[in-house]
């Protein structure tokens, strides 16, 4: 069987490092599944590691895509025969700007038919991210303050919609009122805008005085060692990205707050869930999306693979628009 799959055998900009290359592939092995691919979302996660920000840990050459749904079409040795012509999430195995993935049958998530294409493609990065955050770091309870950067963002949303979920009170926060008028109705308790609000005086007018029990940054650098300073005493902050490429200042966070601090990694997670711990985190997040207590925004665009380079060009020059390019 032939595959079509996108690689990249340097580091550098996306949009002139990847190419489109076919192959042959084959069959399952034990315990294997065999996915062809309906879609795939191209994300921050997905571009990074081609830029060569983790090239100490990434071989060459290398398969894009962390996430994405497809069709089983056969099964390996000591995998359910059921399972063949079945939609599934193929994760943890190959990269998924492929035509065909081999993954794991044990990793592979099954997909009710009530849960779309779309939505099913788009639900690891994001939503585990917010989850695990929500319920295995934070272990906030209702009514608790957690105040998150970079709000207007697909996490950001996400965040919205499981903290009104577990009745969290979530204080957005912005960069403008763009997004301001969705994020309440997902959930959100309230939205400061940085722009025209200075955050910690507006933060804690919104507190009485106490500060927020804790805080998600996704920015780094000056706002999010800001926002860490948003923080009581007895609380947590939880750093997950860097949106603006610079580091926190961890000197200054130290001295301005005897918060908790600490680094999220999903891949850290990954290597310590269990099989069963992973299959249920995915049944949690499949629940809330039937329930439409979740909900992923549809594709802004979409690009056959043959297009890699045009879709990625078009993904990371989003400039605030909902919706991710999918690559179909």
């Amino acid at each position: 069987m032939e595959n079509q799959y996108i690689t990249f055998r340097e580091f550098g900009s996306p949009g002139d490092v990847l190419k489109i290359e076919q192959r042959s592939i084959s069959g399952p092995q034990q315990g294997e599944v065999l996915v062809r691919m309906i879609a795939r979302p191209i994300n921050p996660s997905d571009l990074i590691p081609i830029r060569g920000a983790y090239s100490h840990r990434i071989p060459l050459p290398g398969i894009p895509g962390y996430e994405g749904v497809g069709i089983v079409e056969a099964v390996g040795e000591d995998v359910d025969q059921e399972l063949i012509g079945k939609r599934v999430l193929p994760l943890r195995g190959e990269g998924t700007w492929q035509q065909y993935v081999k993954s794991p049958a044990s990793w592979a998530v099954p997909l009710p038919d009530s849960v779309a294409d779309d939505t099913a493609a788009q639900l690891y990065i994001n939503p585990v991210t917010a989850w695990l955050i929500c319920r295995e770091i934070l272990h906030l309870q209702p009514d608790d303050v957690l105040i998150v950067n970079a709000s207007g963002s697909s996490l950001g949303r996400i965040f919205a919609q499981l903290c009104k979920h577990f009745g969290i009170r979530l204080i957005a926060v912005t960069r403008n009122d763009r997004h301001a008028k969705e994020l309440l109705q997902l959930g959100a308790a309230s939205v400061i805008n940085t722009r025209d609000t200075a955050l910690l005086p507006a933060l804690m007018e919104l507190t009485g005085g106490l500060g927020a029990n804790a805080a998600v940054d996704m920015v780094g650098g000056e706002p999010g060692t800001e926002l860490a300073c948003c923080v009581r005493a007895t609380g947590i902050f939880v750093t997950l990205g860097l949106l603006s490429g610079v580091p926190l200042d961890w000197a200054e966070i130290k001295r301005k707050t005897n918060a908790r601090a600490t680094m999220f990694h999903l891949r850290h997670w990954n290597e310590t869930v269990s099989v069963q711990g992973w299959q249920d985190t995915f049944r949690e997040l499949i629940s809330l999306t039937q329930a439409k207590k979740l909900l992923l925004p549809p594709p802004r665009l979409r690009f056959e693979l043959s297009k890699i380079s045009e879709a990625v060009r078009a993904a990371e020059s989003n400039e605030g628009n909902q919706g991710k390019c999918f690559l179909i």
